[in-house]
């Protein structure tokens, strides 16, 4: 089809979009330094606009959008990540745990400043980390941890050749996701080519396959949880989960909002008479489809609830269970002590990018001349998980779009508290809206490039963020954000 002179002739705009999309991502990859900073925008700008017309022009030709946003990604496979440092620290975890040592024991620095090299080019490997990553235990789940040891046992002396495994990992994640988020999406009679307002968004191109954060592995996992948990099958529904968790903890804020997904359903399609062929279920045997009672009767009203009650108990069970089972292999009291107080430290200790928490900290100076992140972060998990409670139980959540956009609105109200938003953590917000009217973290996936831009200073002797710079950002997304939330309904929204 692609050697069809009509191809060429009927799609010279989109092939024009893409040829020049692959370029600027071959420089990004392969020609840019992160303290280049305005090749770095200038870069991101132009590729996020070649996005957004692709989009427009070619939305409904899901074949073409799915083989450029692999060709775009394939660009980095052979690169370096240039914009995180993190990868060392991946490479180093997989390969610790090769030479039978438990990676959330030790700190890289505790081996290097004793001159012990456990693990090939250990000291590369604690050079690229940086200081502050080698000074910490490790904090990645054993699902995590399982990626790298793959890295290490097909690349155990090269760098580079882990770098390639990790992303091939990551890529082949991006497509599980594409998978299952068109079947979801199908089901939902959502447009299917909403799903490129994440595959194909060069933020995710960038910093997944680019940067190689794996934030896309545990997408993949919600995803495909999500996609079960539709159709009925919630107990798998429920492995999954607890396999997106292993990942990376965050899917851990969802747990509560599950809560009238289960009790006011009246029909989960596991408990429906089994058809003789499961392929002829319908959405109407869905959990996001109430079935009318045949009857009032208040009794079969409680009944209902009370199964609702018991698939929940079931789902939280069989998320605790396999999620403790994952983690049972690294288990002792030291283990529980080091990864206890390397979560802490994201409260207590680290800050970068936030929006609130910056003001509050600023309050904090002006009234009691000093930072106050160490009470703010005990502070700001205690309001997160109020407001989660409040939408768990007064917010109708009862079906998946219900869900998904509740699980959204969550996860924001949690990174516009927190005292550190990576760059990288907007692409849960990004996939979870392909679901749901909210757009605003389409545009935050645009403004987060800023960020990069705070690292001005830090590179300098004074070691502070632009605040004017995430004071543009947060501009931008908070008034996207409070208009969607509060501009007028429209019929067929």
């Amino acid at each position: 089809m692609l050697l069809n002179p009509t191809f060429f002739k009927l799609n010279k705009i989109p092939l024009l979009l893409a040829a020049v999309s692959m370029v600027l991502y071959t420089t990004f990859a392969h020609h840019l330094v992160r303290t280049d900073y305005i090749k770095l925008i200038t870069l991101y700008l132009a590729l996020f606009g070649l996005f957004y017309k692709l989009m427009q022009v070619t939305k409904h030709n899901i074949n073409f959008l799915t083989a450029i946003a692999f060709l775009c990604r394939a660009v980095f496979i052979l690169a370096i990540p240039n914009l995180s440092q993190d990868f060392y620290r991946f490479i180093w975890d997989g390969r610790i745990l090769l030479e039978g040592i438990n990676p959330y024991l030790n700190t890289v620095e505790s081996f290097i400043s004793n001159g012990e090299y456990p693990v090939a080019q250990a000291q590369e490997l604690y050079d690229g980390m940086g200081t502050l990553n080698g000074s910490h235990f490790t904090n990645y789940p054993p699902i995590n941890q399982l990626c790298f040891v793959i890295a290490g046992v097909f690349a155990g002396k090269s760098i580079l050749g882990s770098a390639i495994v990790l992303r091939l990992l990551i890529i082949a994640a991006d497509f599980g996701t594409l998978f299952y988020g068109k079947k979801l999406l199908e089901k939902l009679n959502i447009p299917v080519y909403n799903i490129f307002w994440y595959i194909l968004n060069p933020f995710i191109i960038i910093e997944l396959t680019g940067n190689l954060h794996f934030e896309g592995v545990m997408i993949f996992f919600l995803i495909w949880s999500l996609y079960l948990l539709h159709i009925g099958k919630w107990q798998f529904a429920a492995i999954i989960l607890a396999f997106s968790i292993s990942v990376k903890l965050i899917p851990l804020l969802f747990l509560p909002l599950f809560f009238q997904f289960f009790i006011k359903q009246k029909v989960i399609a596991n408990n429906v008479k089994q058809s003789t062929n499961k392929d002829e279920i319908t959405s109407s045997h869905t959990p996001h489809n109430n079935i009318k009672n045949s009857s009032n009767n208040p009794n079969k009203k409680w009944i209902s609830v009370f199964a609702g009650i018991r698939r929940l108990v079931g789902f939280y069970a069989i998320v605790g269970i396999t999620t403790l089972l994952l983690f049972a292999p690294f288990y002792s009291s030291e283990f529980i002590h080091n990864y206890s107080k390397t979560v802490a430290l994201w409260f207590q200790n680290f800050e970068f990018n936030a929006s609130i928490y910056y003001i509050a900290r600023e309050i904090g100076y002006l009234f009691r001349g000093w930072n106050e992140i160490a009470i703010i972060g005990k502070i700001t998990p205690i309001l997160v998980i109020l407001v989660i409670l409040i939408m768990t139980f007064f917010r109708k959540n009862k079906t998946t779009v219900e869900l998904i956009s509740v699980m959204l609105l969550a996860l924001t109200f949690y990174y516009f508290t927190t005292t550190t938003v990576h760059p990288w953590y907007v692409a849960t917000l990004l996939i979870l809206s392909v679901f749901t009217k909210y757009k605003f973290p389409v545009v935050w996936s645009l403004v987060i490039i800023f960020s990069y831009l705070a690292y001005v200073n830090i590179d300098k002797a004074n070691k502070s963020e632009n605040l004017w710079v995430i004071a543009i950002e947060y501009i931008i997304v908070y008034t996207v954000f409070f208009w969607e939330i509060f501009k007028p309904k429209t019929k067929g929204l």
